[in-house]
């Protein structure tokens, strides 16, 4: 029983260890580019989701006449 809890343990380790160097790996953006990419993306999402109120509303006005 204490082979596979000791073999578990050097999966995890290896694990960490993988973890560990995939992360020395990552570019990490500057602040610059943080602020642009931050920027673009709630602009982004900002405008879709007025789009997407946009038609939601005129679909509805849309269905309204139909119904009537």
């Amino acid at each position: 029983m204490s082979g596979k809890t000791e073999k578990t343990q050097k999966q995890k380790k290896s694990w960490f260890k993988g973890l560990q160097a995939e992360f020395k790996k990552v570019i990490w953006p500057d602040k610059n580019a943080l602020v642009r990419q931050t920027t673009a993306v709630v602009t982004v999402s900002v405008l879709l989701g007025a789009i997407i109120s946009v038609i939601d509303a005129a679909m509805k006005y849309g269905i309204d006449l139909l119904v009537r």
